[in-house]
């Protein structure tokens, strides 16, 4: 045997067993195998190598031909595998959780709730406009969780999103789920009228194609969006969070009744108000000739002396809300809350919310809210836990929907 790395000692060469041992040295360098042939043992009674009888083949093994072992190969795994990610716990040693540009904030906070740091990854934009993604670190074999929501600039986070995906894919990840805490272009779910594009799919599409394995998103505008993708989709609702903080709020279950602000959002209200101790449902009927623009016609329900919540899945323009809360208060409505997971904030939707129609107006942190979008009513509730315990339970292949039951 030749090798600058081993060294071999002859010894008897009929009837012999082979031995291996291997020693690693303090310093970086080719790991030193020393080979040592030895006299075979006759068979009879005791105990031979790992607590096997002498003469009796080990399981696994070909008779009469030399056993190949090498001690404590496993603590010497076990020891590589900790100098390489020294402060990563075993069982999060194939997670890898990236940040886009989007909503930095979140991803941080998602971290820290999985004990980790997010791994490294730079993303510049020429001078042209063109993205520039690069994973900074080996992430092969590894299962990636990218956390960008398709915000305002919509366009701009989006192609972000695919770019990353598609450095991911080269990069040889194993699995990639997309967090999607806010999917744009949802509301483009179904043609209205005629000629008319369906972006939601469109967009599913470019995800897919790009190379994502999943995708985890947040309170999608319509359900038929989980079927516009051709990859499985985990759907988690932000309503958990905010049920929490209107429990501690200590609101009399019979002074409370829940309001849809439009008929399409009868079901998301209908599932709000079971939570809340099934509580009473109303239901405002609007009428939107134009983009943006709603007109309220008729409230279903009963809401005086009450305290009505609003509840929807995204706040825009605030339009239909705030026209919402003006037919409750005139209905004689006590107090009125506004609910929603996602903060756009469009404007005038600022002014709007701010006029003194709410008495408070309940948001989550799945869009970063400007600081000049800040206003006495406004409180910003965080979904950093339940996505982390969301992307925890996929990357254990634990059920998503034990979250909402």
């Amino acid at each position: 045997m030749q090798a600058s790395t081993s060294r071999c000692v002859q010894g008897p060469r009929p009837s012999t067993a082979r031995a291996c041992r291997l020693a690693s040295t303090s310093r970086a360098g080719p790991v030193r195998v020393q080979c040592t042939i030895q006299e075979a043992r006759p068979s009879g009674s005791g105990s031979g190598t790992n607590g096997v009888p002498l003469g009796v083949t080990p399981k696994g093994a070909v008779p009469n031909r030399p056993i190949l072992e090498v001690p404590d190969w496993e603590n010497q795994v076990r020891r590589t595998s900790r100098l390489q990610h020294p402060n990563t716990p075993a069982s999060l040693s194939r997670l890898r959780l990236f940040s886009g540009t989007a909503n930095p904030t979140l991803a941080g906070e998602v971290a820290h709730y999985l004990g980790m740091e997010l791994s490294k990854i730079k993303c510049k934009r020429f001078a042209d406009g063109e993205i520039y993604v690069q994973v900074q670190e080996s992430i092969r074999g590894c299962d990636v969780f990218l956390i960008q929501p398709t915000c305002p600039p919509v366009n701009d986070h989006l192609m972000e999103l695919l770019i990353t995906i598609d450095a991911c894919r080269r990069a040889s990840a194993r699995s990639i789920t997309a967090v999607i805490p806010y999917y744009g272009y949802a509301r483009a779910d179904r043609k209205v009228q005629g000629r008319e594009s369906i972006a939601a799919k469109l967009t599913a599409n470019l995800i897919t194609e790009a190379g994502a394995d999943r995708v985890l998103a947040i309170d999608l505008h319509s359900g038929q969006c989980v079927g516009y993708f051709d990859i499985p989709v985990d759907h988690v609702y932000g309503e958990t969070v905010i049920l929490d903080y209107l429990a501690s709020k200590r609101i009399a279950t019979g002074d409370l009744v829940v309001v849809s602000p439009d008929v399409g959002g009868v079901a998301r209200a209908r599932a709000f108000a079971k939570k809340l101790n099934d509580a009473p449902l109303a239901i405002v009927d609007k009428r939107r000739s134009a983009h943006n623009v709603s007109e309220v016609m008729n409230l279903i329900g009963d809401v005086r002396g009450k305290v009505a919540v609003l509840v929807d899945d995204m706040i825009d323009t605030a339009g239909t809300i705030t026209n919402a809360a003006k037919v409750l208060a005139k209905e004689g409505a006590r107090e009125v809350y506004a609910c929603a997971t996602h903060a756009v904030f469009s404007p005038p939707a600022v002014e709007r919310l701010s006029s003194g129609v709410f008495q408070e107006v309940i948001v989550t942190n799945t869009i970063p809210v400007a600081p000049a979008n800040i206003f006495p009513q406004l409180t910003i509730l965080s979904v950093a836990n339940l996505l982390g315990e969301t992307i925890w339970r996929v990357y254990n292949a634990a059920s998503v929907q034990a979250l909402r039951d």
